[in-house]
């Protein structure tokens, strides 16, 4: 059962205060004592309604702020116009009162004391029409003076709106933050009744519990954490025979910690009993049909076949375990959280469970990072230090096929963050200039990102992607800028996790495992082009299904940079792209003698014969229109490959 969905917060009604204050009598003086400390009872759906709110009203001031700055811009941009305009009448004032000076010298050669009337009328309403221009742009001049004021006032206005919104978003977060020991008695009760019915010693530690944590975080988690009790309970802890024979205390030792590292609240559980049984991991596997029983695989692959669904080694089935239900639905309720669980056991030591998980859903600050044309948000609290390498420097560490950069004892794995979202490899400084590179870090295992260029920092709301992308990895939401951009908020842990090859999907073990069996060199290696970042993932979850490796590129020009870098089997290609079209693209590889032989496939809304035509003359195999069916481009992958290339 879960918490009820309601939140004590707490709020101080403070007295008012006067002057001289009148005494109070004694039983007066304990109600506004009492009055002090009192409690109100809040539904929660109205606190994260308010959130809600609160975050709206930040993306509105955010918006109001870009729209202040675009202001104060033009503003400068009309006081240089001003400038231009007064000294172009200032010349036009010397020009004529030249020609008058001109025509008085021609006058008086002529033997002509005054002026010609006409002349004169002329030279009279030319004077007028350059003092009216005067006067209109000092008047021009006035206006842009009161408009700057206004918008100084403006700016002083938003921030101090700013301020007020930061400490209403503090407060409304902080109405949500409960202890993580309001749970704690429960956890107690759960264990010490599961350790009753099965007939073992039992003892649990908690640390760390004093902290806070959002309350709708916690309460999702309870379930999946007493789910995770009675399996270290149960599976765990051994027996009190089996533990004094072997020379551990009768009483098994189950630690709770809650730890806080950076943006992420860590959930561990960890027992001192005889660790999972791999051996019988691996035979449910291969029952299973998950695994090939000749299959080579890591502890760490195996371990992950326990977040499958329906998974239990359990001999028979109990009120407790052996119903099959269990750790996939525990692995599932912390990827919807935004958090990862990870598995650690030693055979005769013990387990451990991590849950990472995010401290806040709402609102955080966020470094902003350019990589390629894309944008990204990269919460503060996950970078550590910001650093700026020479091109030497990358140059070095890049032509190593694992690039490392050590710093304070620290490894870092070294990569652009524009290739780990399908843009073109890591480009290089020119000489003489320095390239940022943010250093992360979760657990022992680190990355060193570089970036184009950085935008600065700011605070930012967390808005969900959706069901359509919510399954990309490394992504964890997104924000709206203030002229209504969407940037995403990458999950830096989650992308150190990959990285370290920590975070394998459960789902994806049986493809794992099967290409195990041969190297994957031997894969086919497949280049997708299409400007659509949606349409590039698609094609590689689809293609990666079929056991094949992919390469991405958003344009023509981004393509070529990658076959600079290797060279595909097939390639897939749209036609409407920016900067390089597929036509251009296709005759491109067609006119290199390094690439010409490379199949290429053209996949586009555009059916036309001509289209069709045109491709086939620069050199297209196949052309396919959108929406095609998935067994149709399998096919015609399959026949365009190579003999040493086809599919498995």
């Amino acid at each position: 059962a879960t918490a009820p969905e309601t939140a004590l917060t707490t709020a101080q009604t403070m007295p008012l205060a006067s002057a001289e204050p009148e005494p109070a009598l004694p039983g007066e003086r304990r109600a506004g004592q009492r009055a002090q400390y009192e409690q109100v009872r809040v539904r929660a759906d109205l606190v994260d309604s308010l959130v809600n709110l609160a975050a709206e009203v930040s993306i509105s001031r955010s918006r109001i702020e870009q729209q202040v700055g675009a202001y104060k811009f033009n503003l400068g941009e009309m006081d240089r116009t001003v400038d231009r305009l007064r000294d172009q009448l200032r010349r036009l004032e010397i020009e004529t009162e030249g020609q008058i000076v001109s025509r008085r010298a021609e006058a008086a050669a002529r033997g002509l004391e005054e002026f010609d009337p006409l002349e004169f009328d002329r030279f009279t309403h030319m004077q007028q029409l350059s003092r009216s221009l005067m006067e209109s742009v000092n008047d021009i001049t006035n206006l842009q003076v009161s408009l700057q004021g206004v918008t100084r006032e403006a700016e002083t206005l938003l921030l101090q709106q700013a301020r007020v919104n930061t400490d209403l978003q503090e407060g409304l977060m902080r109405t949500r933050m409960v202890q993580f020991s309001v749970v704690l008695p429960r956890i107690r009760r759960l264990v010490r009744q599961t350790a009753q019915e099965l007939g073992k010693q039992v003892e649990l530690n908690v640390a760390g519990v004093e902290g806070e944590m959002d309350r709708t975080v916690l309460d999702r988690v309870v379930p999946s954490l007493e789910h995770m009790l009675r399996n270290a309970v149960d599976h765990g802890i051994e027996p009190v025979s089996a533990r004094r024979a072997a020379g551990k205390p009768e009483a098994g030792a189950i630690t709770l910690e809650v730890t806080r590292e950076g943006s992420e609240i860590i959930i561990t559980v960890r027992d001192d009993g005889a660790g999972i049984d791999l051996n019988a991991v691996r035979r449910k596997a291969v029952q299973r049909g998950l695994l090939q029983p000749e299959a080579s695989v890591s502890d760490q692959h195996l371990l992950q076949f326990i977040l499958e669904a329906g998974f239990s080694t359990a001999s028979e089935v109990t009120q407790i375990s052996g119903r099959g239900v269990g750790m996939d639905v525990v692995n599932s309720q912390v990827k919807q959280l935004g958090g990862a669980l990870q598995i650690n056991s030693i055979s005769g030591q013990g387990t451990a469970f991590v849950i990472r998980l995010p401290f806040t859903l709402s609102v955080n600050r966020a470094l902003l990072v350019q990589a390629g044309e894309d944008i990204y948000a990269l919460p503060l609290t996950s970078v550590q230090r910001v650093m700026r390498m020479t091109h030497e420097e990358l140059e070095t560490l890049y032509a190593n096929p694992n690039p490392q950069y050590a710093l304070d004892g620290q490894i870092y794995q070294l990569l652009y963050l524009g290739a780990t979202h399908g843009s073109a490899a890591a480009p290089l400084p020119g000489k003489g200039k320095r390239a940022p590179v943010l250093l992360a870090c979760s657990g022992d295992y680190g990355v060193a990102m570089q970036v184009d260029s950085l935008l600065g920092s700011r605070e930012i709301v967390v808005k969900s992607l959706g069901p359509q992308i919510d399954s990309v990895k490394d992504v964890a939401g997104a924000t709206i800028m203030g002229d209504g951009r969407v940037v995403l908020i990458l999950d830096i842990p989650g992308l150190i996790r990959l990285r370290a090859g920590l975070a394998t999907p459960a789902l994806e073990m049986e493809q794992a495992a099967a290409k195990l069996e041969a190297p994957a060199s031997s894969l086919p290696l497949v280049l997708v082009v299409d400007d659509s970042i949606t349409v590039r993932k698609v094609t590689t979850r689809l293609l990666e299904r079929h056991e094949m490796r992919v390469l991405t590129a958003k344009d023509g020009v981004d393509a070529l940079a990658v076959l600079q870098q290797q060279i595909p089997d097939i390639m897939l290609l749209d036609i409407e792209m920016p900067r390089m079209d597929g036509y251009e693209l296709a005759a491109q590889v067609r006119n290199d003698a390094r690439l010409r032989h490379i199949p290429m496939i053209m996949i586009t809304s555009r059916s036309g014969e001509k289209h069709r035509e045109r491709a086939m003359q620069i050199g297209v195999n196949r052309y396919l229109g959108k929406p095609y069916k998935e067994t149709d481009l399998v096919e015609n992958i399959r026949s365009l490959l190579p003999q040493n290339r086809t599919l498995h």
